[in-house]
């Protein structure tokens, strides 16, 4: 098992920053691979972007290249997501997700464990 806790969510006006941290405890692994994806209501999770934890290789949807950063901290056991330039589309509730095979993967269902997620809304 491995759990994920998201935090720094919150409300920002469109322009502005956040920085989203995913802490992993339990059976984590160097063979991870732990993405962002974001919800909105009525709509399916979307991928947003992911990093290979053994050699840190990043991915990142159209829609935030650019402006988002995922990053990770071994020592932490911790994935961060830098999102500047933030937009009101960006709005969503944002997950923490980690796979336990090292391939990376852009669909939500090939993902074994989620954190709750945590709210960011961007006010225009």
């Amino acid at each position: 098992q491995v759990q994920l806790k998201e935090s720094g969510g919150g409300l920002v006006q469109a322009g502005g920053s956040l920085r989203l941290s995913c802490a992993a405890s339990g059976r984590t692994s160097r063979s991870h691979v732990l993405g962002w994806f974001r919800q909105t209501p009525g709509k399916e999770r979307e991928f947003v972007a992911v990093i290979s934890w053994s050699d840190s290789n990043t991915y990142y949807a159209d829609s935030v290249k650019g402006r988002f950063t995922i990053s990770r901290d071994n020592a932490k056991n911790t994935v961060y997501l830098q999102m500047n330039s933030l937009k009101p589309e960006d709005t969503a509730v944002y997950f923490c997700a980690a796979r336990l095979t090292s391939r990376v993967m852009y669909a939500s269902r090939e993902y074994d464990f989620w954190g709750q997620g945590t709210q960011v809304t961007v006010s225009s």
